[in-house]
């Protein structure tokens, strides 16, 4: 008896997961389930949990990751607006944002389906944008003048518009410019422009250093011609107080030419005697002839 009531018992569990594996299915976190009642889409289910269905052939589950799939495009030549040759790859990050729009397009749910339909369109995408731009808002010494923002926003949107208006269920999380590079008959060509830019920078900076020296040196040569006109000012004014002064006395000295004379000695004294020296001199001799006839009391210089 007891070995019967255990076998009941085996099989009345068995039974009870045999029946739970028919009617339940579980969704995991990273999942999107997506619940088909003969083979069409009925549901989908995004929260994790348990739920129940109707067992294989009524409903059957398909389960998808709902989780961000990233992949890079292959690096390839495109054309651009000016007929340069460049070579770029792009990154994607996507995700099935719509499971029930997305498991009819793509037989079985295939993800790797899914990635080979956006590497077509990325493709037709980067030709679009690309073909749109010059090879300068790609490779510029002035980094203001590079376009990389406004290209992948460009490939972005023309992919997404693609997938919306397919209804493939999938967004674009995230896209951006991978590598990017140029075939060796161009690689020559860019940097001898490059260089003749940086030329025309060096030239355009000598050329206003020129100038700002020259404007420098013209304000210090009209500053130096004021100074000096100021200068010679002041020199004939005092020139023609001292030849005013000098007039005055010239009077005196035409009325009394020993005066004069006398003046004259005592100045050529006072040139000689400017200096600590001992003199010998000859008072016969102008202008030592003032010494002679002197008080005899006159005290000795």
């Amino acid at each position: 008896m007891k070995k019967n009531a255990l076998t009941f018992l085996i099989a009345a569990v068995l039974l009870v997961i045999f029946v739970l594996l028919l009617f339940t299915f579980q969704v995991r976190q990273s999942e999107v389930v997506v619940k088909s009642t003969f083979l069409k889409p009925t549901e989908t289910i995004t929260n994790a949990g348990l739920y129940v269905k109707w067992p294989w052939p009524v409903q059957s589950i398909n389960r998808f990751d709902q989780r961000v799939q990233t992949f890079e495009d292959k690096f390839s030549e495109t054309y651009l607006a000016d007929h340069s040759i460049l070579l770029a790859s792009v990154y994607v990050g996507w995700r099935i944002s719509d499971a029930k729009s997305f498991f009819p397009k793509f037989p079985g749910g295939s993800a790797l389906k899914a990635q080979s339909q956006l590497e077509n369109m990325i493709r037709s995408a980067k030709l679009q944008s690309f073909g749109g731009h010059n090879l300068d808002d790609l490779v510029n010494s002035d980094p203001g003048k590079l376009k990389f923002d406004d290209i992948e926003k460009e490939i972005r949107e023309a992919v997404q518009a693609q997938l919306n208006q397919n209804n493939y269920g999938i967004s674009i999380e995230f896209l951006g410019l991978k590598r990017i590079g140029l075939p060796e008959s161009v690689t020559t060509a860019v940097f001898d422009r490059m260089k003749a830019e940086r030329n025309k920078y060096i030239a355009d900076a000598q050329s206003q250093g020129d100038a700002q020296a020259a404007k420098i040196k013209s304000a210090a040569d009209r500053q130096a011609a004021d100074l000096v006109a100021d200068a010679t000012a002041d020199a004939t004014r005092i020139q023609g107080a001292g030849e005013a002064e000098a007039a005055k006395l010239l009077g005196v000295f035409q009325q009394n030419p020993q005066l004069a004379v006398f003046e004259l000695q005592l100045d050529a004294l006072k040139s000689s005697m400017n200096q600590k020296a001992t003199l010998i001199f000859d008072e016969r001799w102008s202008p030592f002839s003032l010494f002679q006839n002197l008080p005899a009391n006159a005290p000795a210089k």
